[in-house]
């Protein structure tokens, strides 16, 4: 079992591997992918049964996870490779020609950790659902995670595979809403609104639970353990991740300004110089 040193240790570095690829691509979306990366750390390393030597896109017999706010790639890359699934000097490719590493996650040049192309807003949770569901259906006793947006819930396609996982006790399904506040246009509320998400979730028939701070590793641990806890009990479970957007570079934090923005070489080296170097950059 990891420490919370051991992860918050991991998740510095990851937050250096995406200053690095985006600044180096001068492409990507630095800002959601800081604010999930304590998060995603946690599932990856401590939260998660997977087993990146002997991955398959199927996944029998492990738990699943899909990244429905595909734009985040940049922590998704990196997340797999510190974790096994392959070799993280392959993160130097990120969004160049012919790289498996493109700007949403792609199927096409079989990435292992990749179930399925994202980036589409708002289908991540239906597939989930229905990866979900098929595990109960074969008996597969395992679960399936998946990761939106707050700004993605504003799409429709949202809240029917919300129905429908609620109608279908999808109970082995666990979803996490990065809830950051900011989206590509501004603050989600001026933006489109959700109100009380919590609220909203729990009418549609799932169990909720509110994570305060999503970038602490100690409350994210209780959360997972909650969530956990919580599911294969007939609802599917949804974790509101309180979080903030550019989280660990202070230029960056609670603002919708690097949502899809790369720094410059001098804004990289300021980045950089309040992220601890852990592991070792790639």
């Amino acid at each position: 079992m990891a420490t919370t040193d051991q992860l918050q240790s991991i998740a510095s570095q990851i937050r250096r591997d995406i200053i690095r690829m985006v600044t180096d691509a001068k492409s990507g979306h630095p800002g959601g992918s800081l604010s999930c990366a304590d998060f995603m750390t946690a599932l990856f390393f401590e939260v998660m049964d997977h087993h990146p030597q002997s991955w398959t896109r199927e996944g029998v017999g492990s738990d699943l996870f899909f990244l429905s706010i595909g734009h985040t790639s940049a922590l998704f890359y990196s997340i797999l490779s510190r974790s096994g699934y392959f070799d993280p000097s392959e993160l130097a490719s990120f969004r160049r020609m012919d790289s498996r590493l493109q700007g949403h996650p792609s199927v096409e040049h079989g990435l292992p950790g990749v179930h399925v192309a994202s980036g589409s807003l708002g289908q991540g949770l239906s597939v989930a659902a229905g990866a979900a569901l098929a595990k109960k259906m074969n008996g597969d006793p395992k679960t399936v995670y998946v990761l939106i947006g707050d700004g993605e819930s504003e799409e429709g396609q949202i809240w029917e595979a919300a129905l429908f996982a609620a109608h279908h006790q999808v109970d082995n399904l666990i979803a996490i809403t990065d809830w950051n506040g900011q989206q590509i246009d501004g603050p989600v509320e001026e933006v489109g609104g959700l109100g009380d998400l919590q609220q909203k979730w729990n009418s549609f028939g799932w169990e909720t639970i509110v994570v305060p701070n999503g970038n602490d590793m100690a409350t994210i641990l209780d959360g997972f353990s909650k969530a956990k806890a919580l599911s294969k009990n007939g609802k599917p479970v949804m974790m509101l991740m309180k979080t903030q957007m550019g989280y660990g570079v202070d230029f960056m934090m609670g603002t919708h300004e690097w949502h899809g923005k790369t720094p410059s070489a001098e804004q990289a080296a300021l980045a950089l110089s309040q992220i601890p170097e852990t592991i070792g950059d790639y």
